[in-house]
């Protein structure tokens, strides 16, 4: 399935964070780069819209264990957990909240972003 994530500004530190001990190594640390998107009261948010097995969502709300590959522990474990707490899954679009992690299920990454009230924005940073 594919899952569309919308991380608001003061999230993506915690959300980069879980994205390690989810993903496969310390490049994941980039997930939630650029704030591409914003809602109607122009809440900034960074997406990423990524193939997900059927147990992810389950993995993503179980305790978070560090990974093996983290023998430095570069992750911020406490961080980790702040986002877990944060997120919030939907197999349908549901509008993306300033102080959530949102995650919503659906086939087309751009449709769902527009469905949880998100519009491209340019942004320097």
């Amino acid at each position: 399935m594919r899952l569309t994530i919308a991380c608001p500004d003061a999230l993506r530190y915690d959300a980069n964070q879980l994205a390690m001990v989810l993903g496969y190594g310390p490049d994941d640390a980039e997930t939630y780069g650029g704030l591409n998107w914003q809602d109607a009261e122009r809440n900034l948010y960074a997406c990423a819209s990524l193939t997900v097995s059927d147990t992810f969502t389950t993995t993503a709300q179980s305790g978070l264990q560090r990974p093996s590959w983290d023998i430095d522990n570069i992750i911020d474990m406490a961080g980790a957990n702040r986002a877990q707490a944060a997120l919030v899954f939907s197999l349908t679009p549901v509008t993306a909240m300033p102080d959530k992690l949102t995650a919503c299920v659906g086939d087309d990454a751009l449709a769902t972003l527009a469905a949880m009230g998100l519009t491209h924005v340019v942004v320097d940073e």
